[in-house]
């Protein structure tokens, strides 16, 4: 993922022992309803465990959201899972959910293995496989020891997306680049989703909105503001019209909550978790970047992002292991609702 400005927070691990879930719009969902134009947002949760993944799927898919998500990491400060192991586990174990990485660490992959992963997933799935793609690099030796130059790590992502986008549509696929050579190969199964998977494009920076507009179908920023989120769309809407695309980039957000009946406590519950996850010290952003608070505070923030434009909201708890479940059905049952159809 691209580098964090103020903070040095770079990554959205935390999800791959996460739980994940978006409210299905399709049997009733959440709308934006301080719009004139009322507009479907789908809300998800990123499954908090890399164990116990098949139940977890299984009690995502019960309470009716439309993702189940995790992310990965080779290497980090907390256990993280590997995304195409832990969601194809989730899809054996449900039949409705979508799946969604949250995010892949697409440098750290030969970009033919990365196309042969989604597609597989993709079709064992049976077209449920969205795939978050970010570029990584808070942790340097994480690419030392993967074999990739962490200064390469941009233009690796730029070449794989290329090489996928290919691989998922045409036979006989001939391409010399600057990190990979194919002779005329063809991907067979390809993806049950036409033309690929919905590909998210996740980062924070003017590189990760380039790369959104040029290969993306959605935009998952992470450690955004509301004022960051409405300026980033503004910014893919006018990159996308310059790569001449018939359709917009949908909008969304990955966010960490935690939702407790006193506001000092979600604030605390909050920071502990951000502060081990991401090594530092996480008390002066936990109200910039994080939902937190009891449910009116946060269905108030909440609120802000989606007038900022989210319409796809993966939630991620950020608390203690043992007030996870109690955050993740505290925002479901006292915040999601204000938002019904």
């Amino acid at each position: 993922m691209d580098r964090a400005p103020e903070t040095g927070v770079r990554s959205l691990c935390g999800k791959t022992d996460c739980f994940a879930t978006t409210v299905d719009y399709q049997r009733g969902g959440y709308v934006n309803d301080n719009k004139e134009t009322k507009e479907q947002v789908q809300f998800g949760l990123a499954m908090r465990r890399a164990d116990q993944v098949a139940e977890q799927a299984r009690a995502i898919e019960a309470l009716g959201y439309d993702y189940a998500t995790t992310g990965e990491h080779v290497f980090f400060h907390v256990p993280c899972a590997n995304a195409f192991i832990s969601l194809a586990v989730a899809a054996g174990a449900t039949t409705t959910l979508k799946l969604m990485s949250t995010i892949t660490l697409l440098p750290l992959y030969p970009a033919v293995l990365a196309a042969k992963q989604a597609a597989a997933l993709d079709v064992a799935s049976g077209g449920r496989f969205h795939m978050g793609i970010g570029v990584g690099g808070e942790l340097p030796n994480e690419f030392e020891a993967s074999g990739v130059p962490v200064s390469e790590r941009g233009a690796r992502t730029n070449e794989a997306l290329e090489i996928m986008r290919r691989l998922f549509v045409e036979d006989d696929v001939h391409f010399e680049g600057e990190f990979n050579h194919l002779s005329g190969v063809t991907l067979e199964p390809k993806p049950s989703q036409k033309p690929s998977p919905p590909i998210w494009i996740s980062g924070r920076k003017d590189a990760a909105w380039r790369r959104a507009a040029r290969y993306g179908s959605g935009w998952l920023p992470y450690m955004y503001t509301p004022e960051m989120l409405a300026e980033s769309n503004q910014r893919i809407a006018e990159y996308r019209a310059e790569e001449s695309h018939d359709s917009p980039v949908d909008p969304g957000l990955f966010i960490f909550f935690c939702c407790h009946e006193d506001n000092s406590i979600a604030v605390e519950y909050a920071n502990e978790r951000l502060s081990k996850q991401y090594n530092q010290d996480f008390s002066s952003m936990i109200d910039k970047y994080a939902i937190a608070g009891d449910p009116d505070r946060c269905a108030e923030r909440l609120r802000e992002y989606i007038d900022a434009g989210a319409r796809t909201v993966i939630l991620s708890a950020a608390s203690p292991m043992s007030y996870v479940e109690t955050a993740e059905s505290f925002m479901a049952q006292e915040v999601l609702p204000r938002f019904q159809a």
